[in-house]
């Protein structure tokens, strides 16, 4: 069956668009028919060679959902030139002004997505909001704590983590700096860095880990490498309190995962973070690039056990009524359906 609807991933590195289609495609393709192309993609995401695509019958309606700038002027290019019957679909993560050349390409579209409010505000036209989901039923607690700790090799204590790439603008150092400071006089507490550094970064990496073993708590902050995607669950059910130091970012899903885990957050301002976090009920919000303000709200929920564990279900029912990525697969195919009608 030819699709209805065509996901473009015009980038072969592995970024936070391509995991989205990855996540979504399988999803959506229940219950229409979408495929994605371009290159990149792991397998049992439905695909259609961009060759395929370029010889689609050209009076067939079809929905191009782009996330990129690349993809918006593609969409364009088979609309135009070659003809073809689409309908075109951006979604904007961006939570800043969008260049002269993007905001003539959005003004192309035919709908508009934005992931969060924040992010529709930068938009010169009207966008449905239609955050990120994850999946509440992968992401979610676990029965035995413990066991799932010595299996990670994980200290069976107070654990804090930060997960993601290690780079400036994920504030990776504002959290080892944070760290530095609140765990000397926190015996029983671990902190977690994980996550990789591009070769670009490396350097960035070796200097934190210099800083903890010049403070001699190498045995106390640990990083650990990347892991799959398959074994993140399991890394985030393991703490106690999680982490979003973010310098920048654009949506930004590691705290809804932490959340969905019925795991506490702190996170800057930054991103969708504060449509994500409810401060004080599932955790605590600090301005962006704060580092005492940070470490504060670190060291606050550290010393009281009491607020931790009651805002850990919190998190969870949060995530699972506001977040979950069947919702926001049935949003984007009503979109698609009504376009196509």
């Amino acid at each position: 069956m030819e699709p209805r609807v065509i996901a473009p991933n015009l980038k072969r590195r592995l970024s936070g668009v391509t995991a989205t289609i990855a996540r979504l495609v399988p999803l959506q393709a229940r219950d229409i028919a979408i495929v994605a192309t371009g290159p990149g993609l792991p397998e049992g995401v439905p695909h259609m060679p961009m060759s395929k695509v370029i010889t689609l019958p050209r009076k067939e309606v079809r929905v191009w959902h782009a996330r990129r700038n690349s993809e918006m002027l593609l969409g364009l290019l088979l609309r135009t030139v070659l003809r073809k019957n689409l309908r075109l679909v951006f979604t904007s993560a961006s939570q800043r002004k969008h260049t002269a050349y993007s905001k003539w390409l959005i003004g192309k579209m035919d709908a508009l997505i934005a992931t969060s409010a924040k992010g529709a505000s930068y938009l010169a036209a009207e966008a449905q909001v239609v955050p990120h989901g994850i999946n509440t039923d992968r992401f979610a607690p676990s029965p035995d704590r413990a066991a799932l700790r010595a299996r990670l090799h994980l200290p069976d204590e107070v654990l804090v983590g930060c997960y993601g790439r290690i780079r400036s603008s994920k504030g990776t150092d504002n959290f080892v700096t944070a760290m530095l400071a609140a765990l000397p006089s926190r015996p029983g507490v671990t902190a977690v860095v994980m996550g990789r550094a591009v070769d670009s970064d490396r350097s960035f990496l070796e200097e934190l880990k210099s800083r903890v073993t010049a403070a001699g708590l190498e045995s106390r902050i640990l990083f650990r490498p990347e892991v799959t995607v398959d074994d993140m669950p399991d890394w985030y059910a393991a703490l106690d309190l999680y982490v979003a130091p973010q310098r920048w970012e654009g949506f930004g899903l590691t705290p809804l995962e932490a959340m969905a885990s019925a795991v506490p957050v702190v996170a800057t301002r930054t991103g969708a973070f504060e449509e994500l976090v409810d401060q004080g009920t599932t955790g605590l919000l600090v301005p962006t690039d704060d580092v005492p303000a940070l470490q504060a709200a670190i060291e606050s929920l550290l010393d009281a056990p009491d607020v931790l564990h009651r805002m850990g279900p919190l998190a969870r029912h949060r995530a699972e009524q506001h977040f979950r990525i069947e919702t926001e697969a049935e949003i984007l195919n009503a979109l698609y359906r009504r376009l196509l009608a």
